[in-house]
């Protein structure tokens, strides 16, 4: 199903009145003095954001940081943001068992998920009573929507009794009709911790391959794919390698077995960033989304990131007028049906805890 199709029922921003409305209640004009009275933010985007558009997402920055105080609200942002969302207005940043895992223990009133919309109903299903506020409604994940909660019952009708284990790049429905969920940092261990031969995956195939390629499970899986991992080829990294023998090539699990046999390390988001910071690479190819370089090269000066890189275009609907609009209009509440959200949670939560217990 086209992603088009499934968030052609979400309220869309409407961009002429948001900045109107932005404008009217905000000085929001490019201000070279605002920017240098907030270096110490700035220090840690200032190698891959230029002084000029520093000058541009300041006031924005400044106006978020603010308006954050007065509603009790956090903002949660995925590796995958841009640099003057990741440093500039998170409160705390990760991949999404990162994520999920605070959205259930933060304090504040209000969470504004920085990411895609699953995320936000993630946020939603393990902290019910909070508001979650979703800068873009439009934001999907193609990953997330190439499932249903018919796709799950179609599965257990082809591999009776198999446990279902479903990435968290899926839908609150679908995480309610799984019996647990995955991540990229712990779909291996999840897996092997299934009790039975057979396990159900869904929906990224090459994640389930990448898994059965590292476990004495039979994995199954349903045939969805990203649409940022599944565009890098290993003919591409060997082409690269050849020009840069010295480039260290780092693989999200997303991308496909050829990918990742090619790579010198293949983990998650977090996984990625953890492995760049403790090898320190004279140069490094994350084979992931854009972002996730631009939001780590001012702490590791001494790596040289690699291009190229494929931009996610949902991620890339996040921007600091969306989170300012949302946090000023309190508008793009995130709901999910309550019945669905306590099975939804019970997978999710059952992936929290089995991850604490095995330590990861």
């Amino acid at each position: 199903m086209h992603l088009n199709a499934l968030i052609g029922n979400r309220p869309m921003l409407d961009l002429t009145n948001l900045r109107k409305d932005l404008n009217e209640a905000y000085d929001l004009k490019p201000n070279p003095e605002l920017a240098d009275s907030m270096q110490d933010i700035y220090q840690t985007m200032d190698r891959v954001i230029s002084p000029a558009d520093w000058a541009i997402y300041a006031p924005y920055v400044k106006a978020i940081n603010d308006l954050k105080k007065e509603r009790n609200a956090v903002i949660l942002g995925h590796n995958y943001m841009t640099p003057e969302i990741f440093h500039g207005v998170s409160d705390f940043v990760g991949d999404s068992l990162q994520l999920a895992m605070q959205a259930g223990k933060v304090e504040a009133d209000v969470i504004v998920q920085a990411g895609v919309h699953f995320m936000a109903e993630t946020s939603k299903i393990l902290s019910p009573e909070k508001t979650v506020l979703m800068p873009d409604m439009a934001a999907g994940c193609s990953l997330a929507e190439s499932i249903t909660a018919e796709g799950i019952e179609e599965m257990r009708a082809k591999y009776p009794g198999a446990p279902v284990v479903s990435y968290v790049n899926t839908t609150a429905e679908v995480k309610a009709a799984s019996d647990i969920c995955c991540t990229s940092s712990n779909a291996v261990q999840i897996v092997d911790a299934m009790d039975s031969d057979t396990v159900i995956m869904t929906p990224d195939q090459f994640l389930a391959q990448n898994v059965a390629n590292q476990s004495k499970k039979k994995v199954v899986f349903w045939e969805g794919s990203c649409i940022v991992h599944e565009l890098y080829t290993a003919d591409d990294l060997r082409a690269y390698r050849e020009l840069d023998p010295e480039v260290k090539i780092i693989a999200h699990p997303e991308c496909t077995p050829a990918v990742v046999a090619e790579s010198d390390f293949t983990g998650s988001t977090s996984g990625i960033i953890k492995w760049v910071h403790d090898n320190k690479p004279s140069k490094a190819m994350l084979v992931t989304e854009c972002s996730m370089a631009s939001n780590i090269a001012d702490e590791l000066p001494e790596v040289e990131f690699a291009k190229p890189c494929n931009m996610c275009p949902y991620m890339k609907k996040i921007s600091l007028e969306k989170i300012l609009y949302v946090l000023h209009t309190m508008e793009n509440q995130v709901e999910v049906d309550a019945e669905v959200a306590v099975k939804a949670r019970q997978s999710v939560q059952a992936m929290i805890d089995l991850s604490k217990k095995l330590g990861l």
